[in-house]
């Protein structure tokens, strides 16, 4: 059993800046669920976050040398503000090398806790760089955002925490991951106490490194990770943290951004806080068990691991909540274009609440409808699908259609001009780093081999933007196009198949 980290949980020193935070129970997800939610509330600690734990720890146990030196780490957010915060506290000088790409009110954050902000790069591979080289050049000691001993048992703390809060029979404590260090920790402490308790992973489907290496039986690079939950976006998890949640985590679930929306909305719904979509994960994979797994009446636990989120994204999280809670289907249906065909397609759909409602006339014989029909789960969905081809509809189910739900539906109200000769529209879909001038950056690297047909660009006010564009290219020229896409070296997806496109804007 792994001793020693148990010894350094319990000597770890995070009280002076952390809190214990409460466990509350989810009431209305409870009733929902016919099981018993409870919260490990740490989006309440004094940086909204646990990460503060785990860097005071390690800091704290410092040599007096080191601690003359100063610190410094490399993070998008919330790893930065508790080093921040617990070097001030030490009255150590702290600087946090930060992505160009990080949230403003991460960067503020920072700043009011009294850490230098160095911004350099695009992501935290680039920014780990400059932190090193600052680090040689000016002796600092480096602070691991999860890979290093004294953060794993600072991070442990919540669940010492946990079995203390809750002494009464539990089924399992699920925990949101990045790097891996919260687990660790986490799991290496709930099973010395309380074997018999699972613990489970929770990450998102594009970053699922630990779930990757658990596969493997070894650390894995992920070629590229999605970047909603920037909390946990981790292409390698750590070694020391993959050698004990390797041992002690007994699997890991994942799940999809509209999943994390819904579960931001239900934390909404019973705590009136709202966590950022790392924050939120833990909640969405406990659902997402509860639904495999059938179970009534157990006690299920979820850490809330962070409310660090702008308020811009809120606009983005509500737009999904209903799909990711499969409360909302989102169609595509074909309709006679005559006299009284809306009000037919209408009356097929029923007493139903519609959510959205698009159309634009196609031709003088059909019109392409995009519409949202609130249901009660996707059994419903399935039925309404069915119940409107059994009346004679071309039905599209574009429920989990990711251009759809983020351009189609800002976009339906045209069709691209027809094009002669040998030339057709080429659609693709971009994610690149969000930052002031990183549009004209894209549109620079585009460049003008191709006249660009149709652009949609939208910003949530994330670390990254999205953008659809189609260009009209001559059918000798589509193999260089598709080498150019992906030498601009931006997370792509060929979207010329995609339904919604043929249907809506082609």
């Amino acid at each position: 059993m792994p001793i020693r980290t148990i010894k350094k949980i319990l000597q770890a020193r995070v009280y002076d800046v952390a809190v214990e935070t409460p466990v509350d129970r989810a009431r209305s997800l409870s009733r929902r669920l016919n099981n018993h939610v409870l919260l490990k509330r740490e989006d309440l600690q004094p940086v909204f976050s646990f990460k503060i734990r785990g860097a005071y720890n390690k800091i704290v146990n410092l040599s007096s040398e080191e601690k003359a030196r100063g610190v410094i780490c490399a993070s998008a957010g919330n790893h930065a503000q508790g080093v921040a915060l617990a070097a001030a506290r030490l009255g150590i000088k702290s600087v946090i090398v930060m992505p160009r790409t990080t949230p403003e009110i991460k960067v503020n954050s920072v700043r009011t806790l009294g850490g230098k902000v160095v911004l350099h790069g695009d992501a935290y591979d680039q920014a780990k760089e400059k932190a090193d080289k600052l680090m040689e050049k000016h002796g600092y000691t480096f602070v691991h955002p999860f890979d290093d001993l004294d953060v794993i048992a600072g991070q442990g703390t919540v669940g010492m925490e946990i079995l203390r809060q809750h002494t009464g029979p539990m089924e399992a404590v699920f925990v949101p991951v990045g790097g891996g260090g919260l687990i660790a920790g986490v799991s290496a402490y709930i099973k010395y106490l309380r074997p018999e308790i699972k613990v489970i992973g929770v990450e998102p489907v594009d970053s699922n490194c630990l779930q990757a290496a658990m596969a493997a039986g070894r650390r894995v690079v992920l070629p590229e990770v999605g970047l909603f939950a920037d909390g946990v976006a981790v292409k390698q998890v750590g070694k020391e943290t993959f050698r004990l949640a390797h041992k002690y985590v007994d699997e890991v679930i994942t799940v999809t951004t509209d999943e994390m929306c819904a579960a931001i909305k239900d934390l909404f719904d019973d705590t009136r806080s709202i966590n950022e979509p790392a924050g939120a994960l833990a909640v969405a994979g406990l659902k997402k068990y509860v639904e495999r797994e059938g179970c009534k009446d157990a006690t299920l636990m979820a850490v809330c691991s962070g409310a660090n989120v702008n308020f811009d994204r809120l606009r983005h999280v509500a737009e999904r909540a209903e799909i990711g809670e499969q409360r909302e289907a989102v169609l595509a249906v074909t309709i006679p274009e005559q006299p009284g065909s809306f009000r037919r397609f209408c009356k097929t759909l029923g007493r139903r609440s519609i959510t959205e409602f698009n159309y634009r006339y196609a031709s003088a014989e059909a019109a392409h409808v995009y519409v949202g029909v609130q249901t009660a789960g996707p059994k419903e969905r399935q039925a309404i699908c069915e119940s409107l081809i059994a009346k004679g509809y071309q039905v599209q189910d574009l429920s989990q259609n990711e251009m759809a739900k983020l351009h189609i539906r800002h976009m339906v109200g045209g069709h691209g001009p027809r094009i002669t000769g040998s030339e057709q529209e080429m659609l693709y879909r971009f994610e690149f780093p969000e930052r002031p001038g990183a549009l004209m950056e894209f549109l620079s690297k585009l460049g003008q081999n191709w006249n660009i047909s149709l652009f949609h660009y939208r910003n949530h006010g994330a670390a990254f933007g999205r953008i659809l564009v189609g260009m009209q290219v001559a059918e000798n020229e589509r193999l260089k196009l598709k080498r150019y896409v992906q030498e601009l070296g931006y997370r792509h997806w060929d979207e010329n198949d995609n339904p919604a496109y043929q249907l809506f804007l082609k």
